[in-house]
Parts: C-alpha cells; structure tokens; sequence
C-alpha cells in the first residue's frame, strides 16, 4: 500500500513547513504548494510553485499533486497574508482610491478555489480498505473567533473561513470528506511584521506543538495505517490552538424563534436552491 498523499499550501515557511516536516515524520508524501521554494528539498516532496488566488495555477496545483501518486489523502489550506488596505487611518481630503483586496483573493477566495478542488479530487481516491473521500483542514485563525481590530481584512477573512467551514460541513459528510479549521493564536511565523513579536514574552506566544496537535486531531494524521485511516468522525469543528490548549469553539446555538434554520427549514432551504442551481445548470448548457 502506497503511502498517503497530502497537499499543504503556504509550505514553505511558517505552519505549513512545520506541518510538512510532521507529515513526513509520519511517512507521508506532501505536495508543498508556495509562492516561494522551501530553503532546502525535502525528501518525499513535491514543490509546485502556486499562487492560490489564481484557479488555473491551484487547478494545475491539484492535477499535478494527484497524478504524483495517483491518489490524495489530506489537503491543508494554510497559506494566507495579513492586511494589505487601510480604511479609517488613510483618509484626508482627497477620494480615496480602490483598495488593494489582495487579503481576501488569497485568504477567502484562494482557499474557497482549494476547497473545491480538493472536493474533486479527494473523491477520486479509493483504497482497499476505504471507500472514497478524505480530509480538509483550513487554517483561520484567532482572528476568525476574536476581532482583531488592527487587520479587519485580515479577521473578516479568518471569520469567512469557520462559516465555510460550518456551512459546508453537513454537504461533505456523505461524501466521506471531512472539513474543520483550526485556528492559531500568536505563533510564531512570518506573518506579522518585524518587531511585533518581541513586544511579548515567549509564555504568551503558542508553540507550534499545540498547532500541530490541532492538525493532527482534526485530520487523525497519527491513525493512518498503511495508508488507511481510522476516521474520528470529527467534521465542521473549529478548534483554537491557544498555549498548550486545544479549544473546541462549537457553533452559536439557534434560536427556536428562527425556525427558518431549523433542520426542517433547512431542508426547505437546500430543495429550493436545487431546484436553482438544476435551472441554472440548463440554461448555462444551452448557451454553449
């Protein structure tokens, strides 16, 4: 049985290099997918230089990653940038210009391209032991959970991600494909700008250890057996890596009042947006 094959975005340095590294502790294959070249080839890789805001080079990224080993086992949407606009702290009397939206092309729509890539071709995975599917883990952040009012591209982004992550969770279950988000508290990386981390001391910081236990829980990177898993179960949770604390954040509760998103609203909801999309579907056929 061949050994399991991972995708990890923003591989290079940061999360996803430590990542890597774990999986091939755990004789994983990684696909590492980065704007930059890790500092040093690592055995049982593959690079692909990708810049996830653009579909075509993450569409190569995939159909090369999967023609690797002819298989795909765990993708790891981790790659993401801080804020690259300001709003309040750059007005003066002339009209302001288009902001630079950089942030949200790679953090929300670069991961939403992986996510559905990764969908395609989880699917086409299958072996002896397991029927198809797989795992997805986005990386959002504390961000995602807190406001964090100096990055507000940044944090809508990382909110944006746990509600993709809660939204598409009850659509990936019968498929055998799991997606979760774990979300990092100050770690350090190459993230934030220079300086900004000696502002604190090294028991406030979280060590990559708690990151990776999340990456591990969330995906059970330590139950793969000859490259089958024992599946947890776990799907559409968040989970904060806070110091040496793995934080399960469940979703807010629904009220009765709103019955609309009930679980019988909801099956109103999902017949309803079909029926569109079949519609849709037609008359984009018949246009071609």
């Amino acid at each position: 049985m061949s050994s399991p094959v991972a995708i990890v975005t923003g591989a290079s340095s940061g999360i996803g290099l430590a990542l890597t590294e774990y999986l091939l502790e755990r004789q994983w294959n990684v696909v590492m997918a980065d704007v930059n070249p890790p500092k040093e080839q690592l055995p049982n890789t593959l690079f692909i230089k990708t810049d996830i805001s653009s579909w075509d080079q993450q569409s190569s990224l995939f159909s090369q990653a999967h023609a690797w080993q002819n298989r795909l086992d765990f993708v790891a949407l981790n790659a993401g940038i801080d804020d690259r606009d300001d709003i309040f702290n750059t007005i003066s009397q002339d009209p302001p210009k288009k902001p630079n939206l950089s942030t949200f092309d790679i953090n929300l729509y670069g991961t939403y391209f992986g996510t559905k890539l990764a969908a395609h071709y989880l699917s086409l995975t299958s072996t002896s032991k397991t029927k198809p599917g797989g795992k997805i883990v986005i990386t959002a952040s504390a961000a995602g959970l807190y406001p964090l009012e100096v990055v507000p591209q940044y944090t809508a982004s990382k909110h944006a991600l746990i509600g993709l992550v809660r939204s598409l969770a009850p659509q990936s279950q019968p498929r055998n494909i799991t997606i979760n988000a774990v979300c990092p508290a100050m770690v350090h990386t190459n993230l934030p700008p220079s300086g900004l981390m000696e502002n604190f001391s090294q028991e406030q910081i979280t060590p990559m250890s708690t990151i990776l236990r999340c990456f591990s829980e969330l995906a059970d990177l330590e139950k793969s057996v000859d490259g089958n898993w024992v599946q947890s179960g776990r799907n559409g949770d968040v989970v904060e890596g806070n110091l040496d604390r793995l934080i399960y954040h469940p979703a807010p509760e629904r009220p009765q009042s709103s019955s609309y998103v009930n679980p019988k609203g909801m099956e109103a909801w999902a017949a309803t947006y079909r029926e569109r999309n079949i519609r849709w579907a037609k008359e984009s056929q018949s246009k071609i």
